[in-house]
Parts: C-alpha cells; structure tokens; sequence
C-alpha cells in the first residue's frame, strides 16, 4: 500500500456509506488523519471507530456546515482533501417519468452538500500545501438516458462546479487538484463478486490514496473512469 505524504488532514463527507467506510479505512492505514462527517452519530461511531475525529452534520445546510468548519478548525486546523461522497440515486420511466421529489431529493443530496462543503474548506484547500478535491461522478454524464436524466444531469452540474474549482486551482493554488472519478455504479463486494461493470468500493479507497500523492497538474481538471469488476 502507498503511504500519505506529511500526516494529510483528509475530511470525508458522506463518510458512513460502505464508499466512506472503504475510504476512509484505507487512508487511515496510509497515514492521513481522517475526519469524517454524516448525518447519523450511532453509524458514525459503529463504522468509522477508528477515524481521527467524527462529525454529524447536515450537510444540506449552509449555517451547520459552517459551524462544521468552524469546529474542524478549531479542533485539527485547516484540511488539506476534502472528498465529497454524498450521493444518492433516483430513476424513473423515460422524461415523464422524471418527477419533481426525485430531482429535489437528488439536487439536495448531491448539489446542494457538494457547494455548501466546497464553499466552507476550499479556502483551505487553495492555501495547502496539497490540496485535494474529489466527488465520485457517473458515467451517466456522457451515456444520458431518458431514465436516467434526473440523476446523469445533477451529476453533470456537480462535475462543472468541481471543474470551476479546478480552474480556480490552476490560477490560484497550483499544488492542488480537483477531479472527477467515474463510475457505472459502486458496490461493496469484491471484485470477483461484483456485478460486471460496477466498481468495488475498495478500488475508489485505492484511488483515494493514489490522488493524494498524484502530481496535481496531471490530474486537475480531469475525469478519471475507475476500473470495474
């Protein structure tokens, strides 16, 4: 396994799915200080035991995510990754299909947490010595569907707004990298029981360690397909 360089402090939001579990067990076992954010203290302390610090916040709210920041300051100091792993998934039968309380709930879920956290630490990311921004995108974006049109256009507004923060990277803070990953789907099986196409959740940890040490010029900016089962 790759080490983290110079003790990363790593803020995982979304961090009780089986995703944020993987992830952030296998950048605590590289050496990252990791703190991890979700909306539920009992699977917060059930899963991630072993996190540097825990946090239960709601993210969907600006005031309490700023007051998250305002914590995580006090208690650790600036972050140096912030990887947004909020999501959520919504489907429906062809354009008609596409109903409002499934776009709320997909808008709120990925958007509205993904601005809200990146407006609060990316401050902090710009003034790293590494600064690190990564969600976990689909390949919905570039293969849109009619059942899938809510869900493939909330994830292409979250890969702009990531975008303009790697532009805002390349300008201001050229040590740091902001990227895409790209999947059909994750899954917390193996990779010899996954369904074919799907991504082990333990091939995003992997590449959550490799984006730390990655050269950031390389990476900013990109959409990266991780592999599949």
């Amino acid at each position: 396994m790759s080490k983290v360089e110079n003790n990363r402090l790593v803020l995982i939001a979304g961090a009780t799915s089986a995703a944020g579990v993987a992830v952030a067990r296998e950048l605590s076992d590289a050496g990252a200080r990791v703190l991890v954010v979700g909306s539920n203290t009992e699977r917060l302390e059930e899963r991630l035991g072993f996190a540097t610090s825990r946090y239960v916040c709601d993210l969907t709210d600006l005031q309490a995510v700023t007051a998250l920041g305002e914590q995580v300051h006090a208690e650790h100091g600036a972050i140096d990754v912030l990887l947004h792993l909020v999501g959520g998934w919504r489907g429906g039968k062809s354009i008609i299909g596409q109903s409002d309380a499934d776009w709320d709930f997909l808008h709120t879920s990925v958007m509205t947490t993904l601005r809200n956290t990146t407006r609060v630490f990316v401050d902090d990311l710009v003034a790293s010595s590494a600064g690190r921004l990564a969600i976990v995108s689909a390949q919905a974006v570039t293969n849109p569907t009619p059942s899938n049109a809510n869900y493939g256009a909330v994830k292409a507004a979250a890969e702009h707004w990531v975008n303009a923060i790697a532009r805002l990277f390349s300008k201001q803070a050229p040590q740091a990298a902001a990227l895409s990953w790209v999947v059909k789907a994750l899954s917390d099986m193996s990779a010899t029981e996954a369904p074919a196409g799907h991504t082990p959740v333990a091939i995003l940890a992997a590449a959550a360690v490799e984006l730390l040490n990655a050269d950031p010029a390389v990476v900013n900016g990109q959409r990266v397909p991780l592999a599949t089962a």
